[in-house]
């Protein structure tokens, strides 16, 4: 671990200033970046602690929406009445996503900001690895490719996203606001991840808050995730899912899909196919979700991710289904 400098700000200017420093990075609850820290991921020049910004923690809901500071903790988000009744999709991601005893520390903008768990990237020796030395090449196209991702994927990389947060919050169209030197912008969740996992952050902007519209589809949502223990494992396959239904009948549907590729993947063909669709015809639901799964590109060893995801998605469909 190379030396590094830390400095406290207590005022989001003074932390933006402060990040504006070449080799700058903020940190909240820790919970990811020191592990980085101490694997030789990350090597920062300057350490920024931001935790104690007052305001940035608040959890807030009205007609329009929910609002979440970037400093709240998972598990105040997770057992907020407002966020299990109105949003159960972010609840129950954020439940599934860790132990509780990392929840209580790990902040949702920390979350979002997590990078990848490919065992290539995280390696304790140094392996080809794009994201830890770039133009290295992806040990993983010719490896190990289980976890790997099977949409949106490119020869740089196969790693899927990992946040379980994130994919709730594609799915439920949430909006992100940051702030920076240049002022303060808003990010459709759409457009904060990259064809490679990286962020929309410019160097120096700091994610101050989440906000989810309000809707029919995020009271009727559900979050599934499959994973190959029960407890503090990253998904094979997720599936966050909000419906609207009618007379037994899909009416609006959002989806998305995580564990399968570099950023959480909406579900837009299936989401208009699914329009009209009895909860109960199995045969229909796989035809609605067909075109969005023709363009899976498993590699050597997930190819059973494809029917896994599938299943997966017609099993939340059903469930946020009984909600509605």
């Amino acid at each position: 671990m190379q030396d590094f400098a830390y400095e406290r700000a207590l005022t989001l200017p003074k932390a933006i200033a402060a990040l504006a420093h070449k080799g700058a990075v903020p940190l909240a609850g820790g919970t990811e970046l020191v592990n980085w820290l101490k694997e030789g991921i990350a090597a920062p020049r300057r350490l920024v602690d931001i935790g104690g910004l007052a305001g940035l923690d608040r959890i807030a809901a009205d007609a329009k929406g929910l609002t979440l500071g970037a400093l709240a903790r998972m598990s105040d988000a997770a057992g907020h009445a407002a966020v299990r009744r109105d949003y159960p999709a972010i609840a129950e991601a954020l439940v599934k996503s860790a132990s509780p005893q990392l929840r209580n520390m790990a902040t949702l903008g920390g979350n979002l900001m997590q990078r990848n768990r490919c065992p290539y990237f995280r390696a304790e020796v140094e392996l080809p690895c794009n994201k830890r030395k770039a133009g290295s090449g992806c040990a993983a196209l010719a490896g190990q490719d289980r976890f790997a991702a099977i949409f949106g994927w490119t020869e740089d990389c196969v790693a899927p996203h990992a946040s379980d947060l994130a994919v709730a919050l594609a799915a439920l169209d949430a909006t992100i606001h940051v702030e920076g030197l240049q002022g303060t912008r808003s990010i459709a969740f759409a457009d904060f991840y990259g064809t490679t996992g990286e962020t929309a952050l410019r160097h120096g902007e700091l994610i101050t808050a989440i906000h989810v519209p309000a809707s029919e589809t995020a009271r009727h949502s559900h979050y599934l995730k499959i994973r190959e223990r029960r407890s503090y494992e990253f998904a094979l396959v997720s599936v966050a899912a909000g419906l609207v239904v009618e007379n037994g009948h899909i009416r609006e549907v959002r989806l998305a899909l995580g564990g399968v590729a570099p950023k959480p993947w909406r579900l837009r063909r299936a989401e208009k196919a699914l329009a009209g669709v009895a909860l109960t015809d199995d045969e229909a639901l796989r035809r609605a979700l067909a075109g969005d799964f023709a363009a899976a590109r498993p590699g050597r060893h997930n190819g059973f991710k494809t029917e896994l995801a599938l299943r997966a998605a017609i099993k939340a469909i059903r469930i946020a289904g009984e909600k509605s």
